[in-house]
């Protein structure tokens, strides 16, 4: 079993209910959910928008290869309603990305791990910093913790305290 650490985030719908979707999809399709981080209110990331994102960090046990995951996520995306837009950076109702495998460094057409821009982003850094603060990233070879205390983006990254996680 490897461990897999994999980021949530949507800013559209019904975010309780997405989320809560994504993540039984999640423990059925790709394998057991051993912990989650509290969700996060944060400001969009690369583009201007009125609707707040809401993001969580999940770590799981999978026996699924990488690129298994990565048929899965996106299969639950579209389940759950995610539209692919040419802008990258866009509103969504859902977007599941893989950040860490293991300790694996993979690089192909389809999948970078770790995730190419994990280091810059205090929306996925913040909570995956709660959940596994001594994880290595086996690229720069620091600790969560150590990317985020050197982490420049200034964007607010809040806990959500409207709602049950």
């Amino acid at each position: 079993m490897i461990k897999l650490y994999i980021l949530l985030g949507g800013n559209l719908g019904d975010k309780q209910k997405v989320f809560s979707e994504a993540r039984a999809k999640l423990g059925q399709q790709v394998g057991t959910i051993t912990n989650q981080s509290v969700l996060y209110e944060t400001e969009p990331w690369g583009f201007e928008s009125d609707d707040i994102f809401w993001n969580q960090v999940l770590e799981i046990s999978t026996a699924l290869s990488p690129e298994e995951v990565l048929l899965q996520t996106q299969q639950i995306e579209h389940e759950l309603g995610r539209i692919r837009k040419a802008n990258q950076y866009d509103s969504r109702v859902i977007d599941i990305d893989i950040l860490f495998y293991g300790d694996q460094i993979i690089q192909t057409e389809n999948l970078v791990v770790p995730h190419p821009r994990i280091q810059e982003r205090k929306f996925a850094l913040v909570p995956l910093s709660k959940i596994a603060p001594e994880l290595i990233h086996p690229v720069f070879q620091k600790s969560i913790r150590q990317l985020l205390e050197e982490c420049t983006d200034s964007l607010k990254v809040e806990i959500v305290t409207d709602t049950m996680s």
